[in-house]
């Protein structure tokens, strides 16, 4: 194997890089500080340096990941028209792009016991993905007249868990990207919700 050179005082880069090629590689299991070590092309010792354990370590792979995930839906919806229904699919695109272009990376992000989320950078990441969810489903708790924290939430969950499904199923390959059921689930709820009207109050 060829080792890698990285730069003076890039060593946590070069570490977090070999981390991510190896996690896609060989899944959580392979990942070890000794394997990214080699693959960084430095000593086995050099990892304490930054990460004391492999938790430390996949708490920062983490991070990155929900860093890359909100910027890819991000990137998905300035994209998109600025309507509701749109930003809805446009989201779903994003985090089914996401997954299935890192899905070792998404799997861990959503691996409670990995990582630890008592660490200041991977809640600020998650929450400010949380921020985006509920920023993306507005758009349609307002036009379902939902102003109630509790029923938005709800509504947010529910976006939130079809696109979730919908990724893992695409990443174990129960669903085909090219299928015609591979993208339905997200749109046939926008369509739902923005054809709906709010409920008469009585």
């Amino acid at each position: 194997m060829t080792k890698k050179a990285y730069h003076h005082g890039n060593l946590r880069n070069a570490l977090i890089g070999a981390a991510l090629e190896i996690l896609e590689t060989d899944g959580v299991e392979g990942l070890t500080l000794r394997g990214v070590a080699a693959r960084a092309g430095v000593s086995h010792a050099a990892p304490a340096h930054h990460f004391p354990n492999i938790k430390s370590l996949l708490t920062a792979l983490c991070t990155i990941g929900f860093l890359r995930f909100h910027d890819m839906v991000e990137k998905s919806c300035a994209a998109a028209p600025m309507d509701g229904p749109s930003q809805l699919r446009a989201a779903n695109a994003g985090y089914l792009a996401f997954a299935v272009s890192q899905p070792e990376l998404f799997r861990l992000m959503f691996s409670t016991p990995a990582s630890d989320w008592t660490d200041e950078n991977l809640c600020a990441a998650s929450l400010r993905a949380r921020a985006q969810l509920a920023a993306i489903c507005a758009p349609a708790a307002d036009a379902l007249g939902l102003t109630a924290p509790d029923d938005r939430g709800r509504l947010e969950r529910l976006v939130w868990s079809c696109a979730h499904g919908h990724a893992h199923l695409l990443i174990e390959g129960r669903l085909s990207a090219q299928s015609p059921e591979s993208g339905s689930g997200i749109m046939d709820i926008a369509a739902l919700i923005f054809s709906a009207r709010p409920h008469a109050k009585p």
